[in-house]
């Protein structure tokens, strides 16, 4: 496993990609655990294979790939259905973020995930960090990336921890409330403090 790693998070148009996409330019291994679950159930999949077989073709697009909105719709009526959907895709992505942990060979390495300490992912991790920033910050954002609508954008973080939440958790908290200048000044300091924690960790082994 790497030696040092930063549990990164925060809530949908809080920054999370502009952040990650710095330490990146950093040279810094940014593991993303969006990608991850994307990856496995990309088609060919056994684990999309699975889900086929279990709710139906109707969650499976023309082209093979996963229908999300279809599945999405599924599950969120149907507890059971997002127990057992749950029960089989979280040990796959364990299994494959241990392993591009294990073969990070940055300084340090960044494990971002949205759901960081909702699924205790904060275990692997020396520290973590939350991007913040006021809730009609985080909509106007995500209105804007994503042409969805102010109740759509409301659910989605309804569905989701509080700023509190996640607040009480994280060991360090960026509020991103202003422009990217800004968020890469805060980043460029946080960025020396991990490189010096990662090599006091690493001097003591």
């Amino acid at each position: 496993m790497a030696r040092w790693i930063l549990g990164l998070t925060g809530g949908i148009g809080s920054g999370k990609t502009m952040a990650t996409r710095y330490l990146e330019q950093q040279g810094i291994e940014c593991i993303d655990a969006d990608q991850i679950a994307r990856d496995v159930v990309k088609p060919g999949s056994a684990a999309l294979d699975a889900i086929t077989a279990h709710f139906g073709t109707q969650v499976q697009q023309p082209d093979g790939h996963l229908n999300r909105p279809r599945l999405r719709t599924i599950i969120f009526s149907d507890p059971a259905a997002k127990q057992w959907l749950e029960a089989l895709l979280h040990p796959l992505i364990q299994q494959e973020t241990q392993r591009q942990l294990k073969e990070s060979q940055s300084p340090y390495t960044v494990l971002a995930s949205p759901l960081l300490f909702e699924h205790g992912q904060q275990k692997h991790c020396q520290r973590t960090l939350l991007i913040d920033a006021p809730e009609d910050v985080q909509c106007q954002r995500s209105m804007q990336r994503d042409g969805a609508s102010s109740a759509q954008i409301e659910a989605i973080m309804q569905s989701q921890w509080t700023r509190e939440q996640r607040q009480s958790l994280a060991d360090d908290i960026l509020m991103n409330d202003q422009d990217l200048e800004h968020l890469y000044q805060l980043l460029a300091r946080l960025h020396q403090n991990y490189l010096a924690m990662a090599q006091a960790k690493s001097e003591m082994r």
